[in-house]
C-alpha cells in the first residue's frame, strides 16, 4: 500500500511527537516540560478525535519540539546542523551556542528526523569530522604546514615533505598502508577495480597498481610466460587480449578468415595427417614425408628424408602412420620401419629402429620425445634423453593385437617415462615401464572401437556383442590412478567411433557415431547434455572447448557448431573422409585421407606417376586470425593465372569459367 503525500507527512508528524514524548519522559523534570506533555496526554485522551490534533495543539507541540536549528513550516523541515556550512557538529548556523539536548529532543530525536527526511547518519558525520580533524593535525605536526608561497614548512621553520597520500590510503574510518590495502583490492575482481577506481583519486591509483592486473591477466590465460616487468601496462594488455578474443569468437562465428591447401601435387595420395602446435605432417603412397610450420607462413613444405639408401631396390613403401608435436616427427612404413626427425634440423632422421612386422597404431606424447608403437603382440617404447640419444626404454609382450595406442600426458616415472595405455581386441591395458602391465577394461567379445586418454581419465567406446548382449553400445570411463570405472556413457545402436576427452572442458567428453550424431556427455552424472545431427554418414573426428564443438564425418563434411544453442554455424565438404581434426585459438587444420591408396584411374604412363587430382586427398588450414571482408570460400579463392574453372553455380562478378 503506498500512501500518499498528504498521508505520509502526518505519519511522520505523530512519529516525532512520540519520540519527543519519550525522550522528554526519560530525562525526568530536567527537560522542564513533563507537566505540560502529561496535561496534553490527557486533553488529546478526552477529545472525540483521539489520535489526531487540532491546530492550537499541533503548534504548540512543535513549538515545544522545535529549538534552534528548526523552522515551522510545510512538512516541518529541520536543517542539517553544521553539515555543508562547514560548522563543526552542533553549532547553530547563526553562531551561537548548540541548543541543549533538551531543546533538541535527544539524539534518537535526531536519528530518526535523518532517517525521515534522507540523510546521512549525524554520528557518521561526527565521526568523519573528527577523523578529518586528526588526520590534520598529525600531518600538520609531522609534516607542517603551507606557506602563502606554497611552501611546506614544520614549526621550526624548516623545509617539510608535503604530506603523502599515498602511503596512507583511506579506508572508511581508518588509513592503512600501502601494502595492506594492495592486499585487500587483490580480492577483487575487475569489474570491482574499475568501480573502486572511481572512489578517489587513491583509490584510483591504487586499483591500477600494475600487480593486481598482472595476476588478472595470468587468471585469464593471457601471457602465462611473461614477467611482471615485460609490459608498461598490464590493464591495457588484459583489455586488448579480451578484445582480440571477443573479434577471434567472431571470426570463428561468422567464418571470417583465410583459407589454404597443403595439398602436395608431386607426390602420391595422402596416406595420413597430423598437426600440432602450428606444425603439419603428412605421409604419401610415394614414401614422401612433408611438414610445414602454418605459425609462420615463411617458407613451403620441407622435405624430410627417409633412412632408406638408394641401393635399396623396389619402390619405396607406403607411409602408415605420421605424428608430430614441438619436437619431433614421426613417420612409420608399411613394413615396420619408423623414421624420427627433429623439427628443427628436419631433412635427415634423428633415429631409426624396425619392426619385424606391419606397424597397427602409433601414439606421441605431446611435449616430450617420446614414442611408442605396436607390431602384433609387441608393443614398444623409445625414448631420448637430455643429450639427444635415443634407446629402447621398454618393451611389452600381450597376448592379443593392439589396434589403439596413447601416451598419458603429463605422467612420468621414476625414469622419465610415460605410462601408455594400449586397446587390445576386447582388453585395455595401462602399461607402465615399472610395473606389470594392469587391465582396466575387459568383456568377453566386447570390441573396443575407439579410445583417448587424459591426465588421469581413460575413455573407450565399447561394441556390443551381436544379438546376444541387449544393451546398445557404450563408452566407458576408467580412473588411471585406482583403475575403477567412472561412468558409463551412451547406450546407443551405433559404434562409437571416436572419442576426445583430451582437449575436452572439465568433467565433459565428445563422441562420434555411426549414427550420424555428436553427443557430449557429462561425467558427473552419465547423460548426454548435447545432441547434435548433422552428418549424411558416420561421424569419424570430433573436438570441443568451452564454447564450440567441431566435427568431421565419413562423407567429408566439417561442421562447426555452437555448444550453447545447440545449433550449426557452418560447414565445409570435401570429397574424402574427414582422418584428421585439429583446432587451436586462431586455426582449424582437416586432412581429407581418401580409403582407397590405389584408385582406378591411376596410371604410370603420367610423367608425375600420381592418380589424379581427385583421388589424392587434402589438407585444409583455416586462420580466423586474418580479418577478411569476405568469408571462407576455398572455391573462390582460384587464381586468374588458370585458363579455366568452375564457379560451382555462384554469381561471381567475372566467372572464372569465361577468362580466356
Amino acid at each position: 500500500m503506498v500512501m500518499g503525500d498528504k498521508d505520509l507527512e502526518k505519519f511522520r508528524q505523530q512519529w516525532r511527537e512520540e519520540i519527543t514524548g519519550r525522550n522528554h519522559t526519560n530525562r525526568g523534570n530536567a527537560t522542564g516540560f513533563i507537566g505540560d506533555e502529561r496535561r496534553s496526554k490527557k486533553r488529546r485522551q478526552r477529545s472525540p478525535g483521539h489520535g489526531c490534533h487540532g491546530d492550537g495543539e499541533a503548534k504548540d507541540g512543535e513549538a515545544r519540539a522545535a529549538g534552534p536549528g528548526r523552522e515551522d513550516g510545510d512538512g516541518l523541515k529541520c536543517e542539517r546542523l553544521g553539515i555543508g556550512q562547514g560548522l563543526k557538529v552542533g553549532e547553530s548556523p547563526g553562531g551561537s551556542e548548540p541548543p541543549p539536548p533538551a531543546a533538541r529532543g535527544g539524539d534518537y530525536f535526531y536519528l530518526a528526523e535523518s532517517l525521515l527526511e534522507g540523510r546521512t547518519s549525524p554520528l557518521r558525520d561526527r565521526l568523519e569530522g573528527e577523523r578529518c580533524r586528526r588526520r590534520g593535525l598529525a600531518v600538520a605536526g609531522r609534516r607542517g604546514t603551507r606557506t602563502q608561497a606554497g611552501a611546506w614548512r614544520t614549526p621550526s621553520g624548516r623545509a617539510a615533505q608535503p604530506p603523502n597520500e599515498i602511503n596512507e590510503i583511506p579506508f572508511f574510518d581508518i588509513d592503512l598502508p600501502y601494502e595492506l590495502a594492495l592486499r585487500i583490492f587483490a580480492y577483487l575482481g575487475k569489474t570491482e577495480l574499475g568501480r573502486c577506481a572511481q572512489v578517489s583519486k587513491t583509490w584510483k591509483v591504487i586499483a591500477e597498481d600494475e600487480v593486481l592486473w598482472y595476476k588478472h591477466c595470468l587468471k585469464e590465460g593471457y601471457h602465462t610466460k611473461a614477467d611482471i616487468g615485460d609490459f608498461v601496462c598490464w590493464k591495457a594488455v588484459l583489455r586488448d587480449s579480451l578484445t582480440k578474443e571477443q573479434t577471434l569468437r567472431a571470426n570463428w562465428k561468422n567464418r571470417i578468415g583465410a583459407a589454404s591447401q597443403l595439398q602436395y601435387d608431386v607426390g602420391g595420395i595422402l596416406c595420413d595427417a597430423h598437426s600440432c602446435n602450428g606444425m603439419v605432417v603428412s605421409g604419401y603412397t610415394s614414401g614422401d614425408v612433408r611438414m610445414w610450420d602454418i605459425s609462420t607462413w615463411d617458407s613451403s613444405a620441407l622435405y624430410l628424408e627417409t633412412s632408406r639408401s638408394s641401393a635399396e631396390l623396389g619402390p619405396q613403401p607406403h607411409v602408415s602412420f605420421v605424428r608430430i608435436n614441438s619436437t619431433i616427427a614421426v613417420a612409420a612404413y608399411k613394413g615396420g620401419a619408423v623414421d624420427i626427425w627433429s623439427t628443427v634440423l628436419a631433412r635427415e632422421p634423428v633415429h631409426h629402429y624396425q619392426h619385424s612386422q606391419d606397424i597397427h597404431a602409433i601414439a606421441i606424447a605431446s611435449d616430450s620425445a617420446v614414442i611408442a608403437t605396436s607390431s602384433g603382440y609387441q608393443v614398444r617404447l623409445e625414448s631420448s634423453d637430455e643429450k639427444g640419444y635415443w634407446r629402447k626404454a621398454y618393451q611389452f609382450e600381450l597376448q592379443k593385437l593392439v589396434s589403439y595406442l596413447q601416451l598419458v600426458p603429463g605422467a612420468l616415472n621414476t625414469d622419465g617415462n610415460q605410462p601408455l595405455v594400449a586397446a587390445a581386441e576386447d582388453t585395455v591395458y595401462l602399461l607402465d615401464p615399472d610395473t606389470e602391465p594392469k587391465v582396466l577394461h575387459s568383456i568377453y567379445g566386447n570390441t573396443v572401437t575407439c579410445l583417448d586418454v587424459s591426465i588421469n581419465r581413460v575413455a573407450c567406446g565399447v561394441k556390443s556383442f551381436g544379438w546376444i548382449m541387449s544393451d546398445g553400445n557404450k563408452v566407458q570411463v576408467y580412473c588411471l590412478q585406482t583403475a575403477q570405472p567412472l561412468a558409463t556413457l551412451g547406450n546407443s545402436a551405433g559404434d562409437f567411433t571416436c572419442v576426445n576427452l583430451r582437449d575436452s572442458p572439465p568433467y565433459l567428453a565428445v563422441t562420434g557415431n555411426k549414427d550420424r550424431k555428436v553427443r557430449v556427455y557429462d561425467l558427473r552424472t552419465s547423460k548426454a547434455v548435447i545432441s547434435l545431427y548433422g552428418h549424411q554418414l558416420g561421424v569419424s573426428s570430433v573436438q570441443m572447448d568451452d564454447w564450440k564443438i567441431v566435427s568431421g564425418g565419413e562423407e567429408g563434411l566439417v561442421c562447426v557448431w555452437e555448444q550453447r544453442m545447440g545449433t550449426k554455424l557452418w560447414e565445409m565438404h570435401s570429397r574424402h573422409p574427414v582422418r584428421h581434426l585439429c583446432f587451436g585459438a586462431h586455426t582449424l587444420v582437416t586432412a581429407n585421407i581418401p580409403d582407397e591408396k590405389c584408385p582406378r584411374g591411376a596410371s604410370i604412363m603420367d610423367d608425375d606417376l600420381t592418380a589424379h587430382r581427385r583421388h589424392r586427398g587434402i589438407i585444409y588450414v583455416y586462420d580466423f586470425s586474418v580479418d577478411k571482408s569476405a568469408p571462407v570460400l576455398p572455391i573462390c579463392r582460384s587464381s586468374y593465372d588458370e585458363d579455366v574453372g568452375y564457379s560451382y553455380n555462384i554469381a561471381l562478378s567475372m566467372p572464372y569459367d569465361q577468362i580466356k
